[in-house]
């Protein structure tokens, strides 16, 4: 099942996994809607809505470009309704957006609390939910969250406490609207890379150059999630998904193409044990993030 014609909305698209998720489904022919706040450049945040429609259309999609902050419920209904408008329904819904702070609970702010809940776990139960009924229209519907899998571990929890807890809100509404709707044949998945991405967050925020240099591209998250899109939607629900997991079922076997140049690779935060043994690829604790 291509994405040839699909329309995909896709919440914090405009750099990012989420623009390397936009630009590769309009590599296919599909049509994005791209629901950001970045309205005008950032002093060292790359992309806007602007340049992310623009490199769209040069991929060979349709793009719609919409200001939004997806913790205002107007703004999203909006966004949804122009995306309708222009497109003629949904087909997948994607909740990238995020907030982090890998704070302990002393040195964690209560406006950072609230922005990290609001945007993570209430933004994709508020994009989820309003994308739903059109959703429930398409052929091979799918949401995917851009979240961990559900181990209650208290390593998670400890040393930042309020990230995870938002964090896996997002991932408690892939369990829950799972089956709610698997009679409905929508499916809702998340998926998780097994080594950090070399995103700005990465660059600015949790560990500067020297994670960069351990972190693989966002590609890898952009060929596991159109992968997944790809499968029938009722046969494919409730997962918590691992990037590499995803593509090596597709048969891939050389993940070169996606390392960083000195090889060494740093496993991404959240990711279970279980995984780390069952996979051939080595990785390293990542550098100190925060």
């Amino acid at each position: 099942m291509g994405l040839s014609g699909k329309t995909l909305f896709i919440s914090g698209g405009s750099r990012g996994i989420g623009l390397a998720i936009a630009l590769r489904a309009a590599r296919e022919g599909a049509h994005v809607a791209i629901a950001a706040k970045t309205d005008k450049p950032h002093p060292k945040l790359a992309g806007t809505v602007h340049t992310a429609t623009a490199a769209i259309e040069a991929a060979g999609g349709k793009a719609l470009g919409v200001i939004c902050d997806i913790r205002d419920e107007a703004q999203v209904r909006a966004a949804v309704e122009a995306t309708v408008a222009r497109f003629g329904g949904i087909d997948i819904c994607v909740n990238n957006a995020s907030a982090i702070a890998l704070t302990p609970t002393l040195e964690t702010e209560m406006k950072r609390y609230d922005l990290m809940s609001d945007i993570n776990a209430r933004g994709t139960f508020l994009c989820s939910k309003l994308t739903l009924p059109f959703l429930l229209k398409a052929g091979n519907p799918h949401i995917l969250n851009i979240s961990p899998p559900l181990e209650m571990n208290a390593k998670w929890f400890a040393p930042h406490l309020a990230y995870s807890m938002a964090k896996f809100g997002m991932s408690l509404c892939t369990l829950g609207m799972a089956e709610e709707f698997r009679g409905e044949g929508v499916a809702v998945n998340s998926l998780w890379p097994l080594t950090t991405i070399d995103t700005a967050a990465i660059r600015n925020l949790l560990g500067g150059e020297s994670a960069a240099r351990m972190s693989r591209a966002p590609a890898i998250m952009a060929d596991a999630a159109c992968a997944i899109f790809a499968r029938p939607s009722r046969a494919c629900t409730g997962n918590f998904f691992i990037d590499e997991e995803v593509l090596r079922a597709e048969g891939m076997t050389d993940f070169s193409a996606y390392d960083p140049p000195g090889g060494e690779l740093a496993r991404d935060i959240f990711v279970p044990d279980a995984v780390i043994a069952r996979l051939p690829t080595r990785v390293v604790p990542r550098p100190r993030m925060g």
